[in-house]
């Protein structure tokens, strides 16, 4: 799988914020933030930022790749989106019913040059399975088929 959204290292035909200095990450910030080792637009630490799914499921992003900083969130969001496919698929195939799926981005602050970034996300879904076999099934099934029971009964006949 390629690096989609991986940005490499030049110099920039304008200038940058000092002189000499290569454009690791272009269209950011060239200026520097009080308080901080570097711009947007030389942080070392957005260049080599990686991605990694840590999850036992098939989906994108198993081995670590780079996404720059204005992709992150489509390409993070998108990949969340395959975890909820996922469970729609697993609930289909299984007998189940899809009760919630949400998905949440995660944001953190580059210690180097101050640019809030979306560092990952996460999926929470909730699958019901419906299973015959198990005896607290049966038994509510039996009484609520008791309660049932002469509900729709017309008698003028």
């Amino acid at each position: 799988m390629s690096s989609i959204g991986a940005v490499g290292g030049g110099y920039s035909q304008y200038g940058s914020a000092a002189v000499g200095k290569p454009i690791l990450n272009p269209n950011a910030s060239g200026t520097k933030a009080p308080g901080r080792v570097s711009s947007p637009a030389e942080c070392e630490t957005c260049k080599n930022r990686k991605y990694q799914d840590g999850s036992d499921e098939m989906v994108s992003f198993k081995s670590a790749q780079h996404i720059s900083p204005q992709s992150a969130p489509a390409r993070v969001r998108g990949h969340e989106a395959e975890h909820v496919s996922n469970a729609y698929k697993d609930a289909a195939m299984n007998n189940g019913k899809v009760l919630q799926a949400s998905v949440a981005l995660k944001t953190a602050v580059c210690p180097e040059c101050g640019r809030t970034y979306v560092c990952g996300g996460t999926t929470t879904t909730k699958i019901s399975y419906k299973n015959e076999d198990n005896p607290y099934e049966k038994e509510r099934k039996a009484l609520h088929s008791q309660g049932l029971t002469g509900a729709n009964i017309d008698l003028a006949v």
